[in-house]
């Protein structure tokens, strides 16, 4: 479930928040007005988001050779070539 709280809770309750963020592993996002206004995230979430999105661009890239018709490599082939 995510958490969301009010933006003014980042200057006054930061190390709660800060915790949080690094305990559950998800974001928090932080209101004004009842308005979504920042997401607040640990460092360690964030490095694992970027590599999803870092992976999820590779498959695309993959699918797309598939599309036009590269069948890729053998594993023998791939075999040899990880030798050199």
């Amino acid at each position: 479930m995510p958490s969301i709280r009010p933006v003014s809770d980042l200057r006054t309750r930061s190390p709660e928040i800060a915790r949080l963020c690094r305990e559950s592993g998800e974001p928090v996002f932080l209101t004004r007005r009842g308005q979504g206004e920042l997401v607040v995230m640990s460092l360690a979430a964030y490095e694992r988001d970027r590599a999803r999105l870092e992976l999820y661009r590779l498959l695309d890239e993959v699918e797309e050779d598939v599309r036009r018709g590269d069948r890729g490599v053998s594993i023998a082939t791939a075999r040899r070539r990880l030798a050199k």
